[in-house]
């Protein structure tokens, strides 16, 4: 099918970017479908904006559906990140008549967009959707890594019906499963009951507190540098940096840390797929907020352009390889990988011969020098543990 038949246009009228004679702004090199122009050619872009305006399932958040033009008010005002930028903005998608009708719309777009190459950028809407762009994955039969930005775990209670703080238990459920890990960036555990963090290490799924997280922001790279989804829920920004959503936390990341995270992500050749939800333009202070999801765009953009082809699975040649064996055991050793290119580290994880094949994407797992220095000290890194345990279950 058409992915125009999905979406609707947008009116350039709306968004009114100002144009500067000195630069150029993102609003003058986008290709935007809108009703003079028509729908843009996706083929030979680099990546794809794409609002998605359903908020029905959205845990008090009502208004949120009406954040894609807010955001894009702020961001097509920004000047290039890069120059040699390609990118098309596919407008918004029409909501079907039910939520499960967008879902299988957004689905099928993620999933054709990422088959052509194209990194795709939602704007949403409520955390549900990330529901859908995982049932992309499924179409696309891929094995796949979802990382989440969110206070909260989103398992929720209801088992029988899908909202925004209890997709990831849908996840979990689908039958055949393609969730290999999931990985929460930032709870804050007065949100969290203590069930559910016994759930997710049962799960052998990565889970890290805010203060955790923020005591060192650049141990997150690795997290978000394993991920090929990466979901962002605004209420993981803290109220006074980012208003605009109906469930606030005085806690949370700054608005700068936010901005670090998706230039770490934008950077990761595995990523091909990130999503910001539940900003709601209702509750935004003189768009305070939509200037903050603009900014994170951007930086995810200026990330992207930077990538280095340096994910170990393409070529091994490309990287110094360090095996350290640990003391007592000498049928155990831990193989490290350190890229000429950027200097970033990976960590071998054995697997059963019988699903080499299956997870192959997923057995150089993205770590730090910390955890080298932690396999030297004799000491097993709790992420290598942690994802050679999901492997052998």
């Amino acid at each position: 099918m058409d992915l125009s038949t999905y979406f609707e246009p947008v009116s350039l009228d709306d968004i009114q970017f100002v144009h500067n004679d000195f630069f150029p702004h993102i609003g003058d090199r986008i290709q935007t479908y809108t009703t003079e122009n028509g729908f843009p050619e996706t083929k030979k872009q680099h990546l794809a904006l794409l609002g998605v305006c359903d908020d029905r399932a959205a845990v008090n958040n009502s208004g949120c559906k009406d954040a894609p033009n807010e955001v894009r008010k702020k961001f097509y005002s920004l000047s290039l990140p890069n120059y040699d930028l390609k990118i098309v903005d596919l407008g918004n998608m029409v909501m079907g008549n039910t939520a499960e009708d967008t879902y299988y719309a957004l689905a099928h777009t993620i999933a054709t967009l990422i088959h052509r190459n194209v990194v795709p950028i939602v704007i949403g809407g409520g955390n549900d959707l990330a529901f859908a762009i995982y049932k992309a994955y499924e179409k696309l039969c891929q094995i796949v890594n979802i990382c989440a930005i969110d206070p909260r775990f989103d398992l929720g209670t209801n088992e029988s019906a899908i909202d925004s703080q209890s997709y990831l238990n849908s996840i979990i459920m689908s039958q055949p499963n393609f969730l290999f890990s999931f990985t929460n960036i930032g709870y804050q555990s007065y949100f969290v009951d203590q069930q559910y963090i016994k759930l997710m290490n049962d799960l052998h799924f990565d889970t890290y507190r805010l203060g955790v997280v923020q005591n060192d922001l650049n141990e997150s790279e690795p997290l978000l540098r394993n991920a090929d989804f990466i979901s962002i829920d605004l209420s993981a920004v803290r109220q006074s940096d980012a208003p605009a959503n109906g469930n606030p936390t005085p806690h949370g990341f700054y608005g700068e840390q936010l901005c670090t995270m998706t230039r770490f992500a934008g950077i990761s050749d595995k990523l091909s797929c990130i999503g910001f939800f539940e900003m709601n333009p209702r509750f935004d202070n003189n768009g305070q907020t939509a200037h903050l999801v603009a900014h994170a765009i951007w930086y995810f953009i200026e990330g992207f352009y930077g990538r280095k082809s340096d994910f170990p699975y393409k070529d091994k040649q490309n990287y110094r390889r360090y095996i350290v064996p640990l003391i007592g055991d000498e049928s155990m050793e831990i193989i490290f990988y350190k890229s000429k290119k950027s200097d970033r580290w990976w960590m071998e994880i054995p697997c059963p011969d019988d699903r080499q094949d299956k997870y192959a994407r997923h057995l150089l797992l993205p770590c730090s020098y910390r955890d080298y220095q932690q396999a030297l000290n004799n000491e097993i890194p709790e992420r290598w543990w942690t994802c050679y345990n999901r492997i052998l279950n």
